[in-house]
């Protein structure tokens, strides 16, 4: 496996719109990517300097009591994922497609999770 930098880093929100109005309103962040699905659910991006920040509420992007995610980008999704299946690697969820990227999540051995990601083409 190579991964070439962090992708993203991920905060899960109880509340999307608390969470947002925080980060928007108090600390000024402008969000580069909003992706709603419902009134509470969703995925919303923040680029900063060469580093995307996102908040999300959706299955899968609960508070973990590990503490936040990351998202690594893989060189190689698909290899990447291969490797993690080789070495027994538990998904909390399997491989799917955004309209940006591609990911998956594991989970470490102390039970954190792991973003392995892939910008899509038009989306570096």
């Amino acid at each position: 496996m190579s991964f070439t930098e962090v992708a993203f880093t991920c905060y899960p929100a109880v509340d999307l719109a608390a969470s947002r109005a925080f980060y928007e309103e108090v600390l000024g962040l402008v969000p580069s990517e909003v992706i709603l699905n419902g009134e509470d659910r969703g995925w919303v991006e923040y680029d900063l300097g060469g580093h995307t920040f996102s908040i999300g509420k959706a299955p899968g992007i609960e508070p973990n009591p590990h503490g936040p995610s990351c998202g690594l980008e893989a060189a190689d999704f698909d290899a990447s994922v291969a490797a993690l299946r080789k070495h027994g690697a538990t998904f909390k969820m399997e491989p799917f497609e955004t309209p940006v990227c591609r990911m998956a999540i594991v989970f470490d051995p102390a039970g954190n999770t792991l973003i392995i990601h892939k910008r899509k083409a038009a989306n570096p």
